[in-house]
């Protein structure tokens, strides 16, 4: 099972509505989600265009992150076996 960090970011990974979300930016969300809930190692990430995978610096250090557009991104910490801690974020 994933751990999301709110509901928000659940909501998006079910394809749910979320509050204050544009619905483009929902659709691409839920299905950077469903690929970050899939993968089996960091590696996976590379074969997306456009999600630009980069480990996180400072208070978000441990942590990694994917890229919805220019303003939203998916953090995440992968613990060796599975994605954790998953959150859709306004990274600016």
């Amino acid at each position: 099972m994933r751990k999301f960090r709110d509901v928000r970011t659940e909501k998006l990974f079910r394809a749910e509505s979320a509050k204050g979300i544009p619905p483009d930016v929902a659709q691409r969300a839920h299905n950077r989600l469903r690929i970050v809930a899939r993968m089996t190692s960091l590696h996976d990430l590379q074969v997306f265009p456009g999600m630009k995978p980069e480990p996180l610096k400072g208070d978000r250090k441990g942590q990694h992150s994917v890229r919805v557009n220019d303003k939203w991104r998916i953090c995440f910490v992968w613990n060796g076996a599975e994605t954790m801690e998953i959150e859709f974020v306004d990274y600016h």
